[in-house]
């Protein structure tokens, strides 16, 4: 498994129905067709992004550099930026799933966490009942900042409907800052910061519901 994209990905049955892969088809055969998938293969591999070399890739698919080219260039299955190679449908189907893995984990971590308060309340009421004449003074502690971790801001970003890709660059931001804003300030309340910084239009899951493959 590479960078936790999985071993498996959905391949729908009418993919052949879509206008893009039947001009593919028509001009490049079974051939290109199969070589399509592979690269997309490869995509769910390497994080969608592979370098855009089609030697390379010709060579390790056994098939002619003009192929490549073709494949990626001419109907437009791919994106192409910074010589790097992507699919948004690729992309999509990977935000879907990790949406979908950590809404699991959070329903799992919600059940603990009530089992675990019930447990901690009775306990609490036991040693309340017998310390009513104890000590009352109580001691003032300070706030200590606690980052959080990276599954734990990818698990608030999409539980608001934002993407994991915009989760992990929030997170890189501050992280490498040691959690201090532009302002060199500490950021004690990160989830408010993540509200008022990074939850943008342009960082929400979209929501398209086309039937258009790619």
């Amino acid at each position: 498994m590479a960078n936790g994209t999985g071993y498996w990905f959905s391949h729908d049955y009418n993919a052949r129905s879509d206008s893009k892969i039947k001009k593919l088809i028509a001009k490049l055969g079974m051939e290109g067709y199969g070589a399509f998938w592979a690269i997309v293969e490869d995509l769910y591999n390497n994080a969608n992004a592979l370098h855009l070399d089609c030697d390379c890739i010709a060579y390790d698919l056994h098939v002619d550099c003009e192929t490549i080219k073709s494949i990626i260039h001419d109907f437009e299955l791919f994106v192409i930026s910074e010589e790097k190679v992507s699919s948004n449908s690729v992309q999509r189907r990977i935000d879907e799933r990790n949406n979908k893995s950590i809404k699991a984990s959070t329903a799992a971590k919600k059940r603990w966490a009530d089992a675990n308060a019930l447990q901690t309340q009775s306990e609490g009421n036991a040693i309340k009942g017998n310390n009513i004449k104890g000590n009352k003074r109580k001691r003032k502690e300070s706030i200590v900042f606690t980052p959080p971790t990276l599954d734990e801001v990818i698990e608030y970003f999409t539980s608001k409907g934002y993407t994991v890709q915009s989760a992990k660059k929030a997170f890189e931001h501050y992280n490498v800052a040691d959690w201090k804003d532009t302002n060199g300030n500490q950021v004690n309340n990160w989830k408010q910061k993540m509200n008022t910084v990074w939850f943008k239009d342009e960082n929400l899951i979209p929501t398209s519901k086309s039937k258009a493959v790619w």
